[in-house]
This record gives C-alpha cells, sequence and structure tokens, in this order.
C-alpha cells in the first residue's frame, strides 16, 4: 500500500465520536479518529515497512503517526530518524507511546532517552522516561545498567512533584516499570514510589487516573509477575 491509499484507508475508518474521545485526551488536528484496533487491519497487510513508516508519521495526521509507529522496522530506523519523531509528536499518544516504543526497541533507546529526559520541551522529556520504561520491561536485566537505573530512580523521588505535566507521569511509570519488570530494582523501586505516593497529573478532565505506583508494583509481586519482560514494547 503507498503512504496515499493508507491515508484514504484511514479516513474511511475515522469516526466523529473517536475524534472526540481523542480531542478531550489531548489530540491535535489532523486526523480522522481511528481506533488502534480498526488500524491494525492495516498493520496486518503491510506489516514492518521503514519507507512507509517514515513517509506516514511525515504526514502529521496523528492517526498516520501512530500507524507508522506500529509498522515501524526497528532495525532500521536511525537516531535522526527517531529524535525528529519526538520533537514532531503532537500529542502523548504519539510522544509516549508510538515514539517510546520504536525507541525502545531500537538499538538507540537507552541512549536517546537519557538525552530526551534533559530537554526542555514537556513531549520529549516524557518520551525519555516512557523510553525507559519500556527499556526495562523488554530488556533482560543482565543487559541493564541497574546503578545508572538506580540514580534515576533517585531523580525521580527529587524532581516528579516539580516536573512538567506529562512527565510527572511518565516518571511515575518508570518507577513502576522498575518495581516490577527489575527484579533487582524491586524493592529500591518499592521505597521509591511509597516515597513518592499519589503524583497529581492534569489528565484533562477525562476520568482517566494515574496509578498509584506503590500499588501496582505490590499487585504485581502478589500476582507472582515481579520480573516479567515483555518481548517487543508495542502493543
Amino acid at each position: 500500500m503507498t503512504t496515499e491509499e493508507i491515508m484514504q484507508a484511514l479516513q474511511k475508518m475515522g469516526s466523529e465520536q473517536t475524534k472526540k474521545t481523542f480531542l478531550r485526551h489531548g489530540a491535535r488536528e489532523p486526523f480522522f479518529g481511528v481506533k488502534v484496533g480498526d488500524m491494525k487491519t492495516i498493520v496486518k497487510s503491510v506489516k514492518k515497512d521503514h519507507a512507509l513508516s517514515l513517509s506516514l508519521y511525515e504526514t502529521g495526521n496523528s492517526d498516520a503517526m501512530y500507524l507508522a509507529g506500529l509498522i515501524a522496522d526497528e532495525k532500521k530506523i536511525s537516531k535522526a530518524d527517531l529524535q525528529r519523531w519526538a520533537e514532531q509528536a503532537t500529542w502523548y499518544m504519539i510522544s509516549e507511546y508510538t515514539v517510546a516504543w520504536v525507541a525502545a526497541e531500537s538499538p538507540h533507546g537507552w541512549e536517546l532517552a537519557l538525552e530526551w529526559i534533559e530537554s526542555d520541551q514537556e513531549s520529549v522529556a516524557s518520551a525519555g522516561w516512557a523510553t525507559l520504561s519500556s527499556w526495562c520491561t523488554i530488556r533482560p536485566d543482565n543487559e541493564l545498567d541497574l546503578e545508572h537505573l538506580k540514580k534515576l530512580l533517585d531523580r525521580v523521588a527529587a524532581n516528579v512533584k516539580q516536573a512538567p505535566n506529562r512527565v510527572r507521569y511518565t516518571m511515575n511509570g518508570f518507577v513502576t516499570a522498575c518495581g516490577i519488570s527489575v527484579f533487582p530494582l524491586h524493592d529500591y523501586a518499592m521505597k521509591i514510589a511509597e516515597k513518592i505516593g499519589e503524583v497529581y497529573v492534569d489528565m484533562g478532565g477525562t476520568s482517566c487516573q494515574v496509578p498509584l505506583a506503590s500499588s501496582y508494583i505490590s499487585n504485581a509481586k502478589e500476582k507472582g509477575k515481579l520480573g516479567h519482560k515483555k518481548k517487543i514494547a508495542r502493543c
């Protein structure tokens, strides 16, 4: 399928109700309002396509940008491509999911995440913390820099309450990811989670809630899921 053909297909899949829902969550025009489940019918046909993913992202259409992440080839995408994606992300579904997932699966994830969390641009910084979370959930513990991760947990404890809105959300998610998916850091992450307690994030008047990290980590422990790793970040 070509970029034009996919854009036409996305337009047909869009609905005003889904568009209204996405707008409440912070989506920005242009986009059609396509449900992710419907979008995945295109993914089954296209599979991974590096050039097509770059072309779709460049349209600036939120639906196309999200789809770009689903078909991106993590082995071919460059650091420059991912940097451009992070800077051009239009809302958190793109920066914290599309960009973060592909970055974490790529060889550039750790390096980029550490660069992005230093950014003054809220969406880029939140993408960085989200990338770190995904990095921890898909990489074996013996491939992780545990000492650096501990320092990052300390950084969250010291700064989360003063961080920008979406950065607070992804910092909280990072603590949760470390506490559940990085077995050697479970106890340390749990202490950090208990220290930061409830993290307030403005969810734009939606019914979405910010997960309490300590509760999520405890629940995972009770269910015997500590140290669980996912095969891929994308879902």
